[in-house]
């Protein structure tokens, strides 16, 4: 699901793109809903259940059994409202909003839509977003969540239902015709081993953010000490928002 609530950006210089979960908030989202499940834990068949990289469809079921036992969207809200954002999140955000000359913020996430803008507008960082690209999620007659994938694709390194390197590729192309240039770099926020495959799609002015000590970074890492290095971005790591601010104060500063 795309979101197009946001007004249509200016033509900022950079594009930042963030992760959601484990990088603007500081946990798993999915985690924060088993908060409010019966016993705040699920039954082992249901985690028996988990398939390696089906987040989404995992996070389908958890909706399911946790709407028959009768746990409420507005008690699902809550929770995810309550998720800690990562931290000097809050103060990244703030840099970006003074800066919109400077950076269009956007934001790629395997978690879903109702989640993302439930804790966005809780933070009160919705609008800083001009996009927002993850999983359509919808309450249904009986009142319970439902998700459904973002899209298909050919990648074999992704989940079935996302690969964040197509979403980055196909919004440049979009926008470089939009705008009627590119932007001078692309900035990317990350942390898991899903943002490392739109990482590798980065150029050579282009900065990728990987929360230190997170699969992203530990991926990165080992594709630069291979030969030929298959990464051609900087790369950043990250432990608090600040880190990134300090490095993306740097970049405004080059005219």
């Amino acid at each position: 699901m795309e979101d197009q609530s946001a007004p249509s950006g200016m033509s900022s210089r950079f594009l930042i793109i963030f992760d959601f979960d484990e990088t603007i908030v500081h946990m798993n989202s999915d985690d924060a809903v088993v908060q409010v499940a019966p016993g705040k834990q699920l039954p082992d068949w249901l985690k028996d259940s988990f398939r390696p990289g089906h987040f989404n469809e995992n996070t389908h079921r958890v909706l399911a059994y946790m709407a028959e036992q009768g746990v409420s969207v507005e008690a699902i809200r809550s929770a995810v409202e309550q998720i800690p954002p990562s931290p000097g999140i809050l103060n990244l955000f703030q840099f970006l909003q003074a800066h919109p000359q400077d950076f269009e913020t956007v934001l790629v996430s395997d978690a879903n839509m109702y989640f993302i803008e439930a804790w966005l507008h809780r933070a009160g960082a919705r609008q800083l977003f001009l996009k927002i690209f993850t999983n359509p999620a919808s309450i249904n007659t009986k009142g319970q969540l439902q998700l459904l994938p973002y899209h298909s694709h050919n990648c074999p390194s992704c989940p079935d239902n996302m690969c964040k390197q197509v979403i980055l590729q196909d919004y440049l192309a979009r926008r470089t015709k939009e705008r009627g240039c590119p932007f001078q770099r692309v900035c990317y926020v990350g942390d898991g081993a899903n943002d490392f495959c739109p990482s590798l799609a980065l150029g050579p002015s282009d900065v990728a953010f990987p929360r230190e000590g997170y699969p992203m970074h530990k991926m990165i890492t080992a594709t630069q000490q291979g030969e030929p290095p298959g990464f051609k971005a900087a790369m950043v790591p990250w432990v608090s928002g600040e880190d990134v601010v300090a490095h993306l104060k740097r970049l405004v500063e080059e005219r």
